[in-house]
């Protein structure tokens, strides 16, 4: 007799996103060999001590390090596609009920705070110069990066083939 499995929805899961990603996991891999701590001290400046809290700028620069990863072309996409993937969840430290950052967060950074020093676009493409050092990324499989829509992002992932 051939089974049916029937859909059911529970209203609570109870499980990690760290027991969720596999050791080998690119991401995790970026998270194991990639220090972001550079990001905050670098940006100190940037930022006021008495308005109200930003978007973690590393979190910025992680969810854009993931469309740069798989060849996402937009800033909208890959804020969209947080929502589902675990592996995205987990590598930005962002759990079910936190919110995912609007898209607009980078336009608005991109054309407001980091405008004028590309300061921004520097830290981005440090932490892929830092992935390429590490052996992480291979560095044929993309191009010169803008932090704009713009920018050009290669069709195909970035990740090293596997032997």
């Amino acid at each position: 007799m051939m089974g049916q499995h029937a859909r059911s929805e529970s209203l609570f899961y109870y499980f990690r996103l760290e027991d969720q990603v596999p050791e080998n996991h690119l991401l995790r891999l970026i998270d194991k060999h990639i220090d972001f701590g550079f990001v905050r001290e670098r940006l100190k400046e940037s930022y006021s001590d008495t308005s109200r809290p930003s978007i973690d700028p590393e979190l910025l620069l992680r969810i854009l390090l993931i469309g740069y990863l798989y060849g996402i072309d937009s800033e909208r996409k890959p804020v969209e596609e947080l929502r589902m993937h675990l592996a995205w969840r987990w590598f930005t430290s962002l759990g079910f009920d936190e919110e995912v950052p609007h898209h607009s967060t980078f336009s608005k950074n991109r054309h407001g705070r980091f405008h004028e020093s590309k300061l921004f676009e520097q830290l981005f493409e440090e932490v892929v110069a830092r992935c390429l050092a590490e052996g992480l990324v291979r560095g044929d499989k993309y191009r010169s990066m803008e932090l704009s829509l713009k920018r050009t992002l290669p069709r195909r992932a970035a990740f090293p083939e596997s032997s």
